[in-house]
């Protein structure tokens, strides 16, 4: 894509827009219907200040025509964000990679009510890198190893180790004991889409998900656990354990979906991303990098 009209502004990168089919008298008519949370004063706050410009980079002003198939840019802006308290740490980086160790409790990339208190915007500030885009993701529960692309020439090259499957994967878990199985041992299953939309289930059929079961160690309380997926179903791992009947450690979603803890960071959802290793599709070195954090 060509680079955008407008710079990266304190970490936050441009949206766009290409506007649909449909009939508006004026462009910020379009605006106010197609983005409710959005108020009107807002829109023409950021049109007085020039933040909201067409792909060439002019200003578009509360009364510039409505033109089906033109492309607009704009920043996303969140009212009020509460801050997250746990630190990411860069484990490596090169031309190509950043490599980061993520906490708990952040998102990978804006979403919802999430947007300087992610990942990815953290990162292009400390960094000051526009290009940076991550190869993969982990769950904002999750905490662990992620890797991000730096350029976007090199980016197709790693991307598709995930998609050939040919990463090794390796995940810590903490969940109940599980008695009458011989580990390791390897879990299959069909997933899903649940009936909620953030969640997925089982049904009968072919599988589509597996993981590699091991144990760690037997603690007082509770087990922990070696979890490799060889597959990367959404929630996968931790649909698996709820399903052996040892969800994991503060899962408020499987097996039964609480209500939301807002902005409640007391209790960790105990998985982490342990590891991950690869052999470099451009330099043909081996790579392996681990977490720093523990269970």
């Amino acid at each position: 894509m060509a680079k955008a009209p407008l710079p990266m502004r304190d970490g936050v990168a441009p949206s766009y827009l290409w506007l649909p089919e449909g009939q508006w008298p004026d462009l910020l008519t379009f605006l106010v219907a197609y983005y409710p949370d959005v108020t009107e004063a807002s829109w023409r706050e950021r049109m007085a200040r020039s933040d909201v410009v067409d792909g060439d980079g002019n200003p578009l002003a509360p009364h510039s025509a409505y033109k089906r198939g033109m492309r607009i840019f704009y920043y996303r802006e969140l009212d009020a964000e509460t801050p997250i308290p746990f630190e990411e740490e860069v484990l490596f980086m090169d031309e190509h990679l950043v490599v980061v160790d993520k906490p708990h409790f952040l998102p990978m990339i804006p979403t919802g009510r999430f947007l300087h208190e992610t990942l990815l915007v953290r990162l292009k500030k400390k960094l000051g890198e526009e290009e940076l885009t991550p190869i993969h993701r982990l769950d904002r529960e999750t905490a662990g190893v992620v890797i991000f692309s730096r350029r976007q020439d090199s980016r197709g090259a790693y991307q598709s180790m995930f998609q050939k499957r040919v990463i090794e994967k390796e995940y810590e878990a903490l969940a109940p004991r599980l008695h009458g199985r011989d580990f390791p041992f390897t879990y299959r299953s069909r997933m899903i889409d649940g009936d909620k939309f953030f969640i997925m289930k089982e049904e009968p059929g072919e599988p589509n998900s597996e993981t590699l079961i091991d144990v760690i160690e037997h603690r007082a309380d509770c087990t922990l656990y070696r979890l490799q997926p060889h597959t990367g179903r959404k929630h996968q791992l931790r649909l698996h354990l709820a399903s052996l009947g040892i969800p994991i450690v503060n899962d408020a979603f499987y097996p039964v979906a609480l209500p939301c803890k807002q902005d409640d960071v007391s209790q960790p959802l105990k998985l982490l991303a342990r590891r991950i290793a690869f052999t470099d599709p451009l330099s043909g070195e081996r790579r392996e990098f681990s977490s720093r954090r523990s269970l």
